[in-house]
Order: structure tokens, then C-alpha cells, then sequence
């Protein structure tokens, strides 16, 4: 039964995945963003590489469903419906894209883009418009088949729609949710079977759970305007993680 229940990992090794779910959802839920790629690292320690980003997803849906679930009221539903046909583009073209970007592209990418949306003026309406919300729900699920964490990307490109800190939550919650169903989508189409690893699985998704029910709560004492200076400095701290991946994979 316990070989099962953990595929290989040992009970202390699942026990610090399942407790490191939780954790890193009520980092996300009460700050924003970050939670996710803290916890793809975790999972790349321990994790066979072929599997940790379908996992992660797994993982983060789960979480993600129940932080949109627990604040449904404050979801921008027109901005989902916006992003969604963006992100069933680029969930498309990832399925078809054998040959990525070097990743340390990627990172360097990426995380000059974190930090212009943090520190940077604001981007001009017409990215922040529906054309603009399209592209970003594109871009981020592509980008999400390789790098499996795009979190910071998406929060970064909301928090420069919004300032209240319960429509950003929320809305990301649920834009999040939409891509991680759209990348073990393409996973599973690609041959990855995760059933072996489900018990696992499930037993963070409940933990993610907890640590998301009691993170909203913590949010509720956050004012906006700390809520706005915390994300962005948690935002660049995963800005900064990525730019130092790119500089050990070029030295």
C-alpha cells in the first residue's frame, strides 16, 4: 500500500511535498503569486524530470480551482473569457512544437518582462485591452508547456489591470485554472500517464486546499496598498531566481 501511495518516494519525501502544497497555496492565496514555482522547484528535487511539470499541474489546478472556487464573487469573468481563446492557441501550437526555446531564453525572457510590468510604467491600454489579454492568455499557456510555472507571468500582467487585491487573487485563480486544464490536456495527449502517482496527488490538492482556505483569510487584514508592494516585491524575487537559472545554464 505505501509503495503505491508514494510511487517510489519515501513517506518523509511525500509527507514534505504534501506539506510544501499547502504551504506554498497559502503563500499564493494571501500574497498573490510565487507559491507555484516555490513548489515546482520542490518537486524538481525529488520528482523523475519527465513528469514534474504535468504533476505540477495537477497539483496547481487543484489549488487553483478551490482559491476561485472560495472567492468566485470577485472574479473578473470578462477578462477569463477573454484570456481563454489565447490560451486554446497556445496550448495548440505548444502540442505541435517539438524543439522549445534554450530555456536560458526563456528564463531571461521572462523575467525582464516580470520586472518591467513591477517597476516599469504602466503598459499601455491597448496591451491591457481584449486583444491584450488574448495575446498574454496565449503566450503564458505556450510558455507554461516548458517552463511549467508561468504564475508570476500572469500575475504580473493582473496586477497591472487591477488593484484590488480580491478581484487579483481571484481572477488568477481562475485564468490559472484554465491553463494548467489546458496543459495536462496536452500531456495526456502526449502519452503521460499519472494515474500511478494520483493518491499522491490528491493528498496535495487537499493540503493546497487548507493552506488556500487559510491564506484568504490572512488576505482579508492585508490592505491593497500593501497587497500591491508585497506582490511586486515577491514577483521580482522570482524575477531575480530566474534570471540567476539563466546564468548557470550560459556559464
Amino acid at each position: 500500500m505505501s509503495e503505491f501511495l508514494f510511487n517510489g518516494l519515501s513517506p518523509f519525501i511525500a509527507t514534505v511535498l504534501i506539506f510544501v502544497a499547502g504551504f506554498t497555496s497559502f503563500l499564493t492565496a494571501c500574497l498573490g503569486a510565487g507559491g507555484g514555482i516555490i513548489l515546482l522547484g520542490t518537486m524538481a528535487q525529488v520528482l523523475p524530470p519527465q513528469l514534474i511539470i504535468p504533476l505540477h499541474g495537477v497539483v496547481q489546478l487543484g489549488s487553483n480551482v478551490g482559491r476561485a472556487t472560495m472567492s468566485w464573487r470577485h472574479i473578473d469573468w470578462g477578462l477569463i473569457a477573454r484570456f481563454l481563446p489565447g490560451a486554446l492557441v497556445g496550448a495548440f501550437i505548444g502540442h505541435y512544437v517539438l524543439v522549445a526555446l534554450p530555456p536560458a531564453v526563456m528564463y531571461l525572457t521572462i523575467a525582464s518582462f516580470i520586472l518591467y510590468l513591477c517597476w516599469g510604467p504602466k503598459l499601455p491600454k491597448l496591451i491591457l485591452g481584449s486583444w491584450g489579454t488574448v495575446f498574454a492568455g496565449g503566450v503564458t499557456t505556450f510558455i507554461s508547456l516548458f517552463v511549467g510555472a508561468t504564475g508570476p507571468l500572469v500575475g504580473a500582467f493582473l496586477k497591472q489591470i487591477y488593484s484590488d487585491r480580491f478581484k487579483t487573487v481571484a481572477t488568477f485563480a481562475a485564468a490559472m485554472s484554465l491553463q494548467h486544464v489546458l496543459k495536462i490536456a496536452v500531456f495526456e495527449e502526449a502519452g503521460v500517464n499519472i494515474t500511478a502517482w494520483l493518491p499522491l496527488l490528491i493528498a496535495m490538492i487537499i493540503s493546497g486546499a487548507i493552506g488556500t482556505y487559510v491564506g484568504l483569510r490572512v488576505l482579508k487584514r492585508v490592505q491593497d496598498k500593501h497587497f500591491s508592494l508585497i506582490l511586486n516585491w515577491i514577483l521580482t524575487l522570482m524575477a531575480l531566481r530566474l534570471i540567476w537559472q539563466a546564468v548557470e545554464l550560459l556559464i
